[in-house]
């Protein structure tokens, strides 16, 4: 059905996968799993649900506009009472004021009478279509609850089509999305059109790409400083300068000031992360050197709105220009490309004092600046009373539904030691905690203990008969010998031997797996897979139901075996073996459920703790009260990344991407091309490419002090014959230590070798081929062998 309703946007070879192509008449309506979406429907409209991933019961319930509420009204067969959806609304305060809503509405929840989709089981992508014969109201919920960390279920996202009998005349299919909250203003801005508001401090400014891929110039003044015949704006100069950064994004390095060094703004969300702090908005100048004179322009419809204001004209306007795509190649030459946003994309500002504001809709249409065809922007203003949670849009695929930065189930519990947060694939994550810091984080990992949030980790349910024989075909380590309670690190590839990611395999059951990985695309490909290759097996996601802090360090076993109870059945803290894991409670037979594994990313004893969002805040503490006695400390991502470089742990975008194999990335131990007979995806490729290497993982050792970054050529002589993969100064061996991936012609141990830096050839940092991990090759720590 979704083949049928949505593709992506392709013209003349060209695809889009962000601009997704509906049929008109037809909107989409994603509704989260647990949660619930209301839509107003009409007579004659046609109603679809999808269920994305499989497994998902749905509830329906339509009232008319008299009140009533019966299945029947759509077709359904009804008799069910909506225990589901009440339980998603009244879950929450906010679900709670939609229960209010409707009740002031006459829709009385207690009298509805629901339809159930999907109930006796559901493949990936199956749909269910009915038909409105009333006007009213539909609400879809994707029920379900709280999912165990033992169990293999939760509820995922459905997605809801409506395919409207009449359209109303002139509507056009991409309008701007509701807004965000009751707006003090709501204006559209035609492309070649400028918009002057004046805003409040406090007050928050939204400013939205309608129909995707249009640039928009915003520039903003000090009211308090116009008052006084002084212009003071945006400076993007000063505002890079200070935050040290190319633009502004939400987080700690938020905010564009001005040359006096002022903050006038601060960016608390940004669905796209692409924008231009570097030209001009565009001039009369730059069309009349490219033969058009005369041509619509931003900066003279800026001069113009903002006369009213006294403020001076000027031939050409710096500003913020949000959704430009600005880029700069090899040769210092800027250059510009489509943007990055797609409909209903936005930044959500707030004003730091009151100010004049201008934005624009720019008219380029001679350029990509705006994909080719110039379009609306719509800007909204907000109270300042409203609540808008800091997040940068994530999204799984490029053609995926937007997701805000999340919060984690434990991120509460280490905002108490720190404000510094960065957003880590699609979750604000710790960067380091304020009254301890990197180093003094890293040193309680090696000697005492440290408590990490690991909850971004993707996590995937396999299940069903043929579960076994789906991970067997997708991963590289063979799932036949690995039983129950086990755990096994591994690579997953595509078909030419480039990795997809790496994870762990946890075995809870016969056909009940649980893959934990670094990104969704490795989840995606599992449920691919089982999908092409007709598997009796179900991939569904479970990363939002399953929170994990790891405890890592010499002291970590005495600290869980505190507080984590287990069955006679399970193994106790203690008894707990490397690569195993253990079903328990905290504290005892009724306390919240958890799984606890012995696993970890630090290169010591150290163990992982699953369990529901709705316990992480009291598994938290009661690992807390045990281990802070005996020193443990939170751990930020700044001291993780110093602890798995010296222990030659790899990541995702720096030792391995989908053109490094196993081998190359350092972990052929993953691929047992000789015990694991059966086949599997990339086999062919893996054994060619071991027959014939090319490039090696190595660790290097650096004189002079200077830390490499990332990306840095690694040279024999004159040519380059690698690239520096990650690099720290490590505190325990008191050296630059790196990774490095460089040609097998030179990657003996031993073979001296050269970083460039600058340009590669104009500084040198000297270096010598070691084995690597750099620290504890043979893993004793890890086994607890202190």
């Amino acid at each position: 059905m979704q083949a049928i309703l949505e593709r992506p946007f392709e013209r003349a070879g060209v695809l889009i996968p962000g601009l997704p192509v509906l049929p008109p008449g037809v909107e989409r309506h994603p509704v989260p799993g647990g949660g619930s979406r209301a839509v107003p429907v009409f007579k004659g409209d046609e109603i679809t649900i999808q269920d994305r991933e499989g497994l998902q019961p749905v509830e329906l319930v339509v009232f008319s506009h008299d009140g009533r509420s019966d299945a029947a009204m759509i077709g359904a067969k009804g008799g069910r009472d909506p225990k589901g959806l009440k339980a998603a609304l009244l879950s929450d305060p906010s679900g709670r004021k939609v229960v209010r809503a409707l009740e002031k509405s006459g829709f009385d929840l207690g009298k509805a009478d629901a339809a159930r989709v999907f109930e006796d089981g559901s493949r990936p992508g199956d749909t269910a279509t009915f038909i409105s014969s009333v006007d009213g109201l539909l609400i879809v919920c994707a029920a379900g609850g709280a999912m165990e960390p033992q169990d293999h279920w939760a509820p995922t996202e459905v997605v809801l089509y409506i395919r409207r009998a009449v359209l109303p005349k002139g509507k056009d299919q991409l309008t701007a999305p509701d807004p965000l909250a009751d707006p003090l203003l709501d204006e559209n801005i035609k492309p070649g059109q400028a918009l002057p508001y004046v805003v409040k401090a406090g007050q928050f400014i939204q400013i939205l790409d309608v129909k995707g891929r249009e640039c928009t110039d915003f520039q903003a003044f000090s009211l308090r400083a116009l008052d006084k015949g002084i212009e003071r704006e945006i400076d993007p100069t000063t505002t890079r300068s200070l935050m040290g950064s190319l633009y502004p994004m939400p987080g700690l390095h938020a905010k564009y000031f001005t040359v006096d060094q002022e903050p006038l703004i601060e960016i608390v969300q940004d669905t796209v992360g692409r924008h231009d702090t570097f030209g001009l908005a565009c001039t009369a100048r730059y069309y009349e050197d490219l033969g058009y004179p005369g041509h619509v322009n931003c900066s003279d419809n800026i001069n113009r709105e903002l006369a009213a204001f006294g403020i001076r004209p000027r031939g050409g306007w710096p500003a913020i220009n949000y959704f430009f795509n600005t880029l700069l190649d090899d040769t210092h030459a800027i250059g510009m490309d489509d943007p990055w946003s797609r409909p209903g994309d936005y930044v959500l500002l707030r004003a730091l004092t009151d100010l004049v504001c201008v934005s624009t809709a720019c008219p380029c249409d001679i350029d990509p600046a705006n994909g080719w065809n110039p379009t609306d922007i719509q800007v909204r203003l907000y109270d300042k009373t409203e609540d808008f949670k800091r997040s940068i849009g994530w999204r799984k695929t490029p053609g995926a539904d937007l997701e805000e930065t999340k919060k984690t189930g434990f991120h509460d519990c280490f905002a108490r030691h720190t404000r510094n947060f960065v957003e880590y694939n699609g979750y604000w994550l710790p960067s380091e905690m304020t009254n301890h810091g990197a180093t003094a984080e890293y040193w309680a990992a090696r000697e005492k203990a440290v408590v990490m949030d690991l909850s971004p980790l993707r996590k995937y349910e396999v299940t069903g008969p043929d579960a076994e024989a789906l991970m067997q075909v997708c991963v590289t380590r063979d799932m036949k010998k690995l039983p129950v309670g086990g755990i096994v690190y591994t690579a997953m590839c595509y078909d030419h031997g480039g990795m997809i990611d790496d994870g762990t395999v946890f075995r809870l059951g016969e056909t009940n797996f649980r893959w934990i990985g670094g990104n969704d695309q490795s989840g995606l490909w599992l449920r691919k897979q089982a999908e092409e290759r007709g598997l009796n097996a179900w991939v569904r996601t479970s990363t939002d139901h399953h929170c994990n802090v790891a405890v890592q360090g010499p002291l970590s076993r005495d600290i869980l075996k505190q507080v984590i109870w287990t069955p006679p059945a399970q193994a106790t803290v203690d008894e707990l073996g490397w690569f195993r894991l253990t079903i328990g409670r905290l504290h005892g037979f009724d306390g919240p459920a958890v799984v606890v594994s012995r696993t970890g990313y630090s290169g010591e004893l150290g163990y992982e703790v699953f369990c529901h969002p709705k316990d992480a805040e009291a598994v938290f503490d009661a690992i807390w009260a045990a281990g802070e006695p005996m020193g443990m400390i939170p751990l930020g991502l700044k001291a993780l990344d110093m602890l798995r470089i010296e222990s030659g742990l790899i990541f995702a975008g720096s030792e391995f991407d989908d053109q490094t194999d196993p081998m190359e990335a350092g972990i052929g131990f993953a691929v047992p091309l000789k015990s694991k007979a059966d086949d599997f995806i990339g086999r062919a490729a893996l054994e060619a490419r071991k027959a014939n290497p090319q490039k090696k993982l190595v660790g290097l050792d650096l004189e002079g002090g200077i830390v490499p970054t990332p990306g840095d050529c690694v040279h024999f002589g004159k040519p380059q014959i690698g690239i520096v993969t990650s690099a720290v100064k490590s505190p325990i061996l008191g050296k630059v230590i790196a990774l490095a991936r460089v040609d097998v012609t030179h990657a003996e141990p031993g073979t001296a070798l050269e970083v460039g830096r600058l340009d590669g050839d104009q500084k040198r940092l000297k270096a010598v081929v070691v084995p690597f991990p750099h620290f504890d090759p043979t893993k004793e720590r890890v086994k607890g062998n202190y």
